[in-house]
């Protein structure tokens, strides 16, 4: 038996996989109705939407068969995606790579296998295949068929990358980021690598749209997200949650090093605000939040904290530009919101 190889793009390839948050999520009929149809024209016992990461293929809808992810070892799909057109296997007991491999000599007693990558942004993430017990064949219609079938599966698992994308900036949401960064801190807490989020808050959206009209606005946000990305790892996860918020899990980083992180972007937006030859200039708010695993069981609470410590500080710098010193308001919020009391409240998460 022959394991498959590597692709070429790997680090890429699973990077992309990774970005539709649709590993082990559950069966969905948009897909499931693509692979029934495939079964029913192709006439096999078999058919499946398969994806493979580093160790397995799963399958996103599997017809026929009732398990949800074999090795990538032994998968015949591992081989498919290392080429770009659909791997035929006519009699697997022929084929050097197969004919004792144990699909092949045990259930499901692979025979015939036919499989086409499914690419998603030149990557490709898995096949879309039809397995049958007893050899056989393909002519040219029926592979254009299952290349047919092959690029509706394609556009839905586009239509998956868009649902967790931010359309606008081009980072992921709210969506896309609860997932992708709770996989990066489970693998983060279980090799204690330090990890801090940071918190970004646009200032002064609402008065730039107000002043300059919503298109400036996408245009501030826009420059906001590229800088982000700029000063930033392809390692760490970045994202737009909504209207000014954004946020970045920064992976094997301690707060100093978050700290320089926001120090480029301030230099960068500085940079950019000095050119722009604008009225307004691009500025941000943050809040720092180290991970704290005997606290942070998720990362939702994680950016919780992250949030209301950012909004802390910007309620703190508010209230020193504030001229009133004599508000008794005002200094009492100064007090509540100084540096102290954030230590107080979040048990060294500033520091």
């Amino acid at each position: 038996m022959k394991s498959p190889a590597p692709t070429e793009d790997e680090p890429q390839r699973l990077a992309k996989l990774r970005s539709l948050s649709i590993l082990d999520t559950a069966k969905e009929s948009r897909f499931d109705l693509l692979t029934q149809l495939t079964q029913r024209l192709f006439k096999v016992p078999i058919s499946m939407v398969s994806l493979v990461d580093e160790n397995r293929q799963w399958f996103k809808s599997c017809i026929g068969l009732d398990a949800s992810e074999a090795p990538r070892s032994v998968s015949f799909c591992g081989h498919a995606i290392l080429g770009s057109d659909v791997l035929i296997v006519e009699d697997a007991l022929k084929d050097d790579r197969f004919f004792d491999n144990p699909l092949v000599l045990g259930d499901p007693h692979i025979r015939f296998y036919a499989g086409c990558p499914l690419i998603v942004d030149y990557r490709k993430l898995g096949t879309l295949c039809i397995i049958d017990r007893k050899p056989r064949s393909l002519d040219a219609e029926q592979i254009q068929t299952l290349k047919d079938l092959a690029s509706m599966v394609e556009r839905e698992l586009s239509a998956t990358l868009l649902a967790t994308k931010d359309e606008l900036t081009g980072l992921s949401n709210r969506r896309g980021f609860l997932a992708l960064a709770q996989q990066s801190l489970q693998l983060c807490t279980r090799q204690a690598i330090p990890v801090c989020l940071l918190y970004l808050d646009l200032d002064h959206l609402k008065e730039i749209n107000d002043s300059h009209g919503h298109q400036e606005g996408d245009r501030a946000l826009i420059t906001f997200a590229d800088r982000i990305q700029h000063v930033c790892r392809d390692s760490d996860v970045m994202a737009r949650l909504g209207g000014d918020e954004f946020t970045v899990l920064l992976i094997n980083a301690t707060r100093p090093q978050a700290e320089k992180v926001i120090d480029r972007l301030k230099d960068a937006l500085t940079h950019d605000n000095r050119l722009s030859g604008k009225d307004y200039a691009i500025d941000f708010s943050y809040g720092i939040m180290a991970f704290q695993p005997e606290k942070h069981e998720t990362i939702a609470e994680l950016l919780a904290d992250a949030d209301a410590l950012m909004y802390d500080l910007k309620r703190l710098r508010h209230y020193e530009l504030d001229d009133d010193d004599g508000d008794a308001k005002a200094s009492a919020l100064r007090g509540e919101a100084s540096w102290a009391g954030f230590a107080a409240r979040f048990q060294g998460g500033v520091g």
